[in-house]
């Protein structure tokens, strides 16, 4: 019978928490150890310019040191792995001391040394008898249990047989083929806690399982593809259209579902903070066309970001500023997904404009000399160049508006000049696999794109995204976008090759017959200014006058084979056939046979016949006497 065994929980129990506690408490070392120990490039926090300083420090502070580990799912996990590995030693050193799986030993279970007489183990065992006997403990099974095991410890250290058994085999009953027990601890048993027992299953069973099972499906169905949420996917695709504007994005993404528990509103306080910088950023934002609480907020911050006046918000509201230029990498790669469903290419464009300037920290009327540390609307005046591309060409000596800079801000300056991307863009099209040039309707056309950083030696990886104003690390990365005139996105992707020269391979279907032009996007997922655009001319041919495909005749001959499917096919009609012709065969040799193969009484017949004729011919008269005996024998064997 099985039984409930201390000994076996325990191992059960060890081998359960350890799949626990080993590789949490690997991921809260690796946690400490990135809190203490990482550098200073693993988390982004170099500073190349002095305006790079502070964005540095703030990232420093808050991701290094244990105060980085302070959030609530780090410390209960912490709680947990602790309890747990405090847990794991005390059952450990259980086992140490009753680590056997269900053994039998008469002296532990009568209680007595190993080394008793036998008065001692008859005293032992009428003492340990009384106590547990079922008539003293009804409807308790773990006493029950317990009496059977006394009173065979008795018998192993009493009966001679049993005593035998035990020594030879470790059991009295002789050899036992299994000794097996229930991984659950003896008080299970207990009657006394028959009751807490019930409810702790009930309250596992019937609360925390479903529960948990509960949470975890109702937070993992509410995230689709880049970690996004489905209701944001839902409100990207009601505000998103091919007419929409840069102007109208940040409104678009303050509505996102993940600001929309942080960013609502809990305070009068926090609604008269953010009335005083509407004042100060409706100049520049677009007639907002939602009045919600969370939408609002959310746009007010956002452009107070875009337009340089960060300065003028709350702690708090910095957070939630932060929070939500944290997740807008993620969020505005789902607006971009989302145009490219809906095929609007100017939305798309517009999409990625926006990034552009949230990670610079412009908006639409500024210059694109901002980007440059230290400039401000008054150096913008004193520039000569139209934009910042052709102001990297210029010579350092002769760069304008750096008459007030002083020599640590002018290297600032000449510093992200080098830092800043200065590439080369060039494509072409082509049919894989086609010896000449020509593209013909239906074939499979590739746009061959390579990108080569100019600015960087061979060898050598970009680095970082220079955004002071940006509060998080965010690394380089280009869009290749293909559309056509009409506006219709053909394909958008994200590139995020560091290298020099990064190739990309746009694969369409030739259209109709005709002449198209395309047009071909490249542009930067965080600088504003460097965007390239081409024209992608294809002239489709009519397949119909490529020279007719003639077959070798050895190809021919090959097709005229069969194949293995038709051989096997062929070889069972061919076994059908033949056993059907010898089924016919061996029909006409029985038939043949019966010809051949005369009966007894046809050869009777025929040697009487004979014997007549030769009786005849000698002279006799009993000729008919012979036919009557021969037609008498004939009939008989009939």
């Amino acid at each position: 019978m099985l039984q409930y065994d201390d000994s076996a929980f325990y191992f059960f129990a060890l081998s359960s928490i350890i799949f626990y506690i080993v590789p949490s408490w690997y991921t809260i070392l690796k946690k400490v150890s990135a809190a203490l120990f990482s550098s200073d490039e693993s988390i982004g926090a170099i500073s190349r310019t002095t305006a790079e300083q502070k964005k540095a420090a703030d990232l420093k502070k808050n991701s290094k040191g244990l105060k980085t580990l302070s959030s609530t799912g780090f410390l209960v996990n912490f709680g947990i792995t602790v309890a747990l590995t405090a847990l794991f030693f005390w059952l450990y050193l259980s086992v140490q001391s009753d680590g056997e799986v269900n053994s039998f030993d008469p002296f532990t279970i009568l209680g007595i040394d190993s080394g008793a007489d036998l008065k001692e183990i008859k005293k032992a065992y009428k003492k340990m008898s009384l106590k547990y006997h079922p008539d003293k403990n009804p409807n308790n099974p773990q006493a029950e249990a317990t009496f059977m095991m006394v009173a065979k410890a008795y018998e192993a250290l009493v009966d001679p047989v049993a005593k035998e058994n035990y020594e030879k085999y470790g059991n009295p009953d002789g050899k036992q083929s299994l000794a097996v027990s229930i991984g659950l601890p003896e008080f299970l048993l207990n009657t006394n806690n028959r009751n807490v027992v019930l409810v702790a299953y009930l309250i596992i069973m019937v609360g925390v399982i479903p529960f948990a099972v509960w949470s975890y499906y109702s937070n993992s169905s509410k995230f689709g593809e880049k970690d996004v949420m489905y209701d944001s996917y839902a409100w990207f695709h009601h505000n998103l259209n091919e007419h929409t504007l840069v102007k109208q994005l940040p409104e678009t993404l303050a509505g996102s579902a993940e600001f929309r528990q942080r960013n609502m509103p809990k305070t009068s306080a926090d609604k008269e903070e953010i009335a005083k910088i509407l004042t100060k950023v409706r100049g520049s934002m677009n007639k907002p066309a939602y009045n919600h609480p969370v939408v609002l907020k959310g746009n007010v911050l956002l452009h107070a970001h875009l337009t340089r006046q960060t300065s003028v918000l709350s702690e708090a509201s910095s957070d939630d500023l932060k929070y939500m230029l944290r997740t807008s990498n993620s969020l505005v790669d789902a607006m971009i997904s989302v145009c490219k469903h809906q095929e609007a290419l100017g939305a798309a464009l517009n999409c990625i404009r926006f990034s552009q300037l949230m990670v610079q920290g412009m908006w639409l009327k500024d210059s694109e000399l901002l980007q440059l540390p230290h400039f401000t609307e008054n150096e913008v005046k004193h520039v000569v160049a139209k934009n910042i591309a052709d102001y990297m060409k210029i010579p350092n000596g002769q760069k304008k508006g750096l008459k007030d800079f002083t020599e640590e801000q002018k290297a600032d300056v000449f510093k992200t000049c080098e830092l800043l991307p200065d590439i080369t863009v060039e494509s072409k099209v082509y049919v894989d696999d086609d010896e000449d040039d020509k593209v013909y309707e239906g074939d499979l056309c590739t746009v061959h794109v390579t990108l080569t950083r100019n600015n960087l030696a061979s060898g050598e990886k970009v680095g970082l995204v220079h955004a002071p104003r940006f509060p998080f690390p965010r690394r380089e990365a280009w869009w290749i976008v293909l559309g056509t005139k009409e506006g219709k996105i053909i394909s958008i992707d994200k590139i995020t090759n560091p290298n020099k020269v990064v190739e990309h391979k746009i694969k369409f279907l030739t259209p109709r017959v005709g002449t198209y032009e395309f047009d071909l996007y490249v542009m930067s997922n965080a600088y504003v200014g460097f965007d390239h655009k081409s024209s992608v001319e294809l002239t489709s041919l009519d397949a119909s006058t490529l020279p007719e495909y003639k077959v070798h005749p050895e190809d021919a001959e090959l097709d005229d084979e069969p194949t293995l499917f038709e051989e096997m096919m062929n070889a069972n009609v061919e076994n059908d056939s033949d056993s059907e012709e010898e089924e016919d065969s061996d029909e006409e040799e029985e038939e043949e046979g019966g010809i051949r193969e005369l009966t007894a009484a046809e050869r009777k017949k025929i040697e009487l016949q004979n014997a007549r004729k030769k009786a005849a011919s000698a002279g006799g008269d009993d000729s008919d006497s012979d036919d009557d005996e021969v037609q008498e024998v004939y009939n008989e064997e009939k």
